[in-house]
């Protein structure tokens, strides 16, 4: 990793000297299973007689052509940058190598299908691994055409942004691909998918008359589970959407969408040719919550073809306008042009959830991040800048007007396609069309760190009249701004057994204190709710009455969003050690069962989990965690048959059971000795079972090897690998560590599998024997393996679980010896504040 970083001093100055025109790149890949050649002919502008340098992580570099002029690569390139000296006011530099597979998924990601033994290709570049593929100017600002030309097997499908063209024959069971020149564009979007994908086609018409070709792909084993037609619906919904609301056509030519195997994201942007991983190719049941989460993923890709591709930030400081706008849109999009209506309540859930827990971490940050290199944007890929940045976005919507808000979108667009832009740029239209002034807002809310807390303070009279309401705000010590809000409140009294909202009132709140004169005078209400409809970005709390009214009749709030907040506050003071973890546990399994939103269900389960494990006093956990797979599974026997909760319900009482009472209803059920009615044991849901028994030393290597020689695919793969890390014993773990630590062979999914099962363990002290040896590998680890291994290696293995002082003392420890690299440590500081956390809650919960 060292050696490959780009500093945004270097990309500024080197902005300052280049304009970038083409790329013409020649990909042969036929030429083995490690390396391909890469031929690359760049033309751009410079200032006469300067000097720079173009990215290229190679493994062997042929040649190097300057205007002419032969270099010699030995002198020139050091495998990752060629150094360009004395140029001219127009350049053409051609650069020949053999670039290299990765199995890492960062660059030119190469799998081979245990199915079939057929190989796939694609490519993943963002933040910086176009290099990794061709000779590049790697950086956003430095846009290009770029006319790609492939030589494939013949039988290969090859896809690209630009629309795929008839190939020729070549001869010796080749073909070569030649594509037309795209748009200009970043780098960081272009992209590569080859090998023999399956796929289905359809069109659209875009709102300018253009015909659109669309297409899904994905492997030839894959391909029977494909379901190609809701796909495209869910895309013909999302075009007609944006279409209207920006007021601008779609931008490119065609509409690919590829599902590619071992990919690390959910889903990347490229233009005209999105990636997707695999799992949202559903060859077993999922949840609800994976269904709605695909069409907003579906629609988040999507809302990137404008803003994003069309129009780019200039450096990584603003990604997070890229992702928290196209995770805004791709939400209001679901909720309004899909039958998946609550989406809010999802996005409440599970995002906002995500960017609270990720706002208070020490490493929190302003949504504008600053951005000195590229190690700092790969750990930025984080809570703020999707989940804040969305939820600041929502609120700004809600302060400015929707309508406004598009209209300064649309606007943007217009103005800026197909070029570089920088915050700025955007708040100019959206004050133009809403004539607000928003220095000030994006000060507080785009320039600062933190989250604040909202609480009601309110006092009755004798009579219940409300005479003193005020909503009340506080900060953290660390990040101490006050900031104005727009949010409702929502005033909810018991109607024969339902919690009904009866009154609402939206305001403006700033400062420390303010008064609400409009509720003086008014009976209190059963149920007070701040930030009703969840339009502020802010932890909130319930008053004392309306908190016991809300854990009495939770489950009879009629809406799924203000059950949804609730969840939230709960869990917020839980997670504060404001209440203690036991009461927690028992406010969700005894109110789960009614709840009918899949994402609450399964955010708050995985909730769950973690107090009952982590947060609850060290004495208590086992006897809880217990107590909750008992209740789980009363809960799964007494649910709807086939009902997605009943589902959740057996899926999370696998991850809890321990006893053997438990363990052995966990086999009865994979071996179907014991049965629910409306559930099927199927290929993934057997694997979670068995990964359950072998947590609990109820099984082990001989039953993984059984399973996987049935499901020898990649994803059989991938629970194998868990499956073998949740081997319970010393010997297991070690097993495991050794895979991962050991050799620098296994592809990304498996090291990531290895981990979520490595830090399984039916008794967590097993895991201290790995203190030491972790935290001595952490600077081999990033310096010897890719920026996602190392990741994964740094997050995965930590020995989280024991959630000790010993573990806590060691992290620190490390962090005192250990002042760089920056981006390593934020990781390790972000682990220790999990301990903490727990640590906290547990001192909390046992003087309950």
């Amino acid at each position: 990793m060292p050696g490959e970083n780009l500093t945004r001093t270097e990309a500024q100055e080197r902005a300052a000297l280049v304009r970038t025109h083409s790329y013409d790149v020649s990909l042969d890949l036929t030429t083995g299973p490690e390396t391909f050649l890469s031929a690359t002919t760049v033309r751009f502008s410079a200032k006469a007689g300067a000097s720079t340098f173009i990215d290229a992580i190679t493994r062997t570099v042929h040649s190097v052509t300057l205007n002419g002029a032969e270099l010699d690569p030995a002198s020139v390139s050091d495998g990752v940058r060629i150094q360009l000296d004395d140029l001219q006011d127009e350049n053409e530099l051609t650069v020949v190598s053999d670039a290299i597979y990765t199995n890492t998924g960062e660059g030119l990601h190469r799998f081979v299908d245990p199915v079939d033994g057929e190989v796939y290709l694609y490519s993943q570049f963002e933040v910086p691994d176009s290099r990794r593929m061709f000779a590049v100017f790697e950086q956003p600002d430095l846009k290009a055409e770029f006319t790609f030309t492939v030589t494939s097997p013949a039988h290969w499908a090859v896809v690209s942004n630009s629309p795929t063209p008839e190939p020729q024959d070549a001869g010796d069971d080749k073909k070569v691909w030649a594509f037309p020149p795209t748009p200009v564009i970043s780098s960081y979007i272009t992209a590569l998918i080859a090998g023999p994908y399956e796929s289905v086609h359809s069109e659209l018409t875009s709102r300018d008359g253009r015909t659109i070709p669309l297409g899904v792909y994905t492997r030839k084993s894959l391909s029977e589970y494909l379901d190609a037609d809701y796909i495209f619906d869910k895309t013909r919904e999302g075009f007609t959407f944006y279409e209207e609301r920006f007021d601008y056509a779609y931008p490119f030519e065609k509409y690919d969408q590829l599902f590619v195997p071992e990919f690390n994201a959910g889903a990347m942007e490229n233009a005209g040719a999105v990636t997707f991983t695999e799992t949202y190719v559903f060859r077993s049941k999922v949840t609800d919550a994976i269904k709605e989460r695909r069409v907003v993923t579906i629609l988040h890709e999507l809302a990137h073809m404008w803003f994003g591709d069309l129009v780019t930030m200039k450096w990584w400081n603003d990604l997070w306008l890229n992702e928290s706008f196209a995770e805004y849109a791709s939400t209001l999009a679901t909720a309004e042009a899909t039958e998946w209506t609550e989406a809010w309540t999802t996005f409440a859930a599970m995002e906002k959830s995500w960017a609270y827990r990720q706002d208070q971490l020490p490493s929190t940050h302003p949504i504008v991040a600053t951005i000195n290199d590229l190690e700092d944007v790969q750990v930025n890929f984080d809570g703020i800048t999707y989940a804040k940045g969305a939820s600041v976005l929502k609120q700004l919507v809600a302060w400015v007007g929707q309508d406004d808000f598009l209209a300064g979108v649309a606007q943007y667009f217009k103005k800026h396609a197909h070029g570089n832009t920088e915050l700025k740029d955007l708040l100019v239209e959206l004050e133009a069309t809403s004539g607000r002034d928003l220095t000030d807002w994006s000060k507080k809310w785009l320039e600062t760190a933190g989250v604040n807390t909202l609480r009601p303070e309110l006092e009755v009279d004798a009579d219940g009249t409300i005479t003193s309401f005020a909503v009340l705000q506080t900060a953290a010590t660390d990040y101490p701004t006050i900031r104005p809000h727009r949010l409702a409140i929502g005033l909810y009294n018991l109607r024969d057994g339902k919690l009904v909202r009866e009154n609402r009132i939206e305001l403006d709140v700033d400062g420390e204190r303010t008064d609400v004169a409009e509720l003086v005078g008014t009976r209190r209400p059963d149920l007070v709710l701040i930030n009703d409809d969840d339009l502020a970005y802010a932890k909130i709390r319930l008053d004392e009455e309306s908190l016991k009214v809300a854990i009495e009749h939770l489950s009879a709030i009629e809406s799924p969003l203000a059950r949804s907040l609730v969840w939230g506050a709960v869990w917020d003071a839980t997670r504060d050690a404001e209440t203690g973890a036991s009461d927690y546990v028992r406010l969700v399994l005894g109110n789960i069962a009614s709840e009918t939103e899949s994402t609450t269900i399964r955010t708050t389960l995985n909730q769950l989990v973690l107090a009952a494990t982590a947060y609850v006093a060290p004495e208590r956990q086992a006897e809880t965690a217990q107590n909750a797979a008992s209740a789980l599974w009363e809960l799964a026997k007494g649910a709807e048959a086939g009902s997605d909760a009943q589902f959740q319900f057996v899926k999370f009482f696998a991850a809890l059971a321990s006893t053997d009472e438990q363990l052995a209803t966990v086999a009865a059920l994979r071996d179907g000795s014991v049965k629910l009615d409306g559930l099927t044991i199927d290929t993934d849901l057997a694997w979670e079972l068995l990964i359950a028994l072998v947590a609990g030393g109820a099984a082990g290597n001989a039953e993984i090897d059984e399973a996987l020689a049935a499901d020898n695919t990649a994803n059989g793969g991938q629970f194998a690998a868990q499956a073998r890390a949740s081997i319970p014993t010393l010997e297991g773990k070690q097993a495991a560590w050794d895979s991962v630590f050991g050799a620098d062979t296994l592809p990304n999914t498996i090291v990531r599998y290895t981990g979520i099962g490595f830090q399984r363990a039916k008794h967590k002290t097993v895991l201290a024997a790995f203190i030491e040896p972790y935290f001595a590998s952490l600077q081999d680890i990033w310096t010897s393996r890719t920026y996602k291994i190392a990741e994964y290696l740094v997050e995965g293995m930590y020995p989280a679980p024991l959630a000790n002082e010993q573990l806590r003392d060691a992290t620190r420890a490390w962090l005192d010896a250990n002042s760089e690299p920056a981006a390593l440590r934020r990781m390790v500081v972000e682990n220790l504040a999990g301990v903490e956390r727990a640590l906290a809650a547990q001192k909390r919960d046992a003087s309950a």
